[in-house]
C-alpha cells in the first residue's frame, strides 16, 4: 500500500496550494481519507476528512471556509485545496486513508504515507 502525497511547496501569505495523494494497493472506493499536519515543533493535528462515499466532510476548525478537500475514484487520489494561506498554516502534510470515521478522532491509521512540506512566507 502506498499513500504519495505531493503539491507542497513554498507560497506567500494569501496564496493557494492543492496537495494531491496518490494511493494505491488498497480499494479506494472502500476508505474514507483524511489529510492530517504537524507544524514544526507541534503535534500532528487533524486537518480535513472525506468519507468513503465522498458524501460526507468534516473540517478543522481553523482551516474550514479555506480549505476543501475532494477525491477523484478514477485516479485514486484524494486533494486538499488550500485558499488564503497563513503562516499558521506551514507545517508538513499527510494523507492517511482509514475505515473508521469521524477520522477527526484518530490517532492511529490504517494507512498513511509519507508527508509534503508546505512552507508559507509572511
Amino acid at each position: 500500500v502506498q499513500l504519495q502525497a505531493c503539491g507542497g511547496g513554498l507560497v506567500q501569505a494569501g496564496g493557494s496550494l492543492r496537495l494531491s495523494c496518490a494511493v494505491s494497493g488498497l480499494t479506494f472506493s472502500s476508505y474514507h481519507m483524511g489529510w492530517f499536519r504537524q507544524p514544526p515543533g507541534k503535534e500532528r493535528e487533524f486537518v480535513a476528512a472525506i468519507s468513503w462515499s465522498g458524501g460526507r466532510t468534516n473540517y478543522a476548525d481553523s482551516v474550514a471556509g479555506r480549505f476543501t478537500i475532494s477525491r477523484e475514484y478514477a485516479k485514486n487520489t484524494v486533494y486538499l485545496q488550500m485558499n488564503s494561506l497563513n503562516s499558521e498554516d506551514t507545517a508538513v502534510y499527510y494523507c492517511a486513508a482509514d475505515g473508521r470515521w469521524p477520522m477527526v478522532t484518530l490517532t492511529t491509521f490504517d494507512y498513511w504515507g509519507l508527508g509534503t512540506q508546505v512552507t508559507v512566507s509572511s
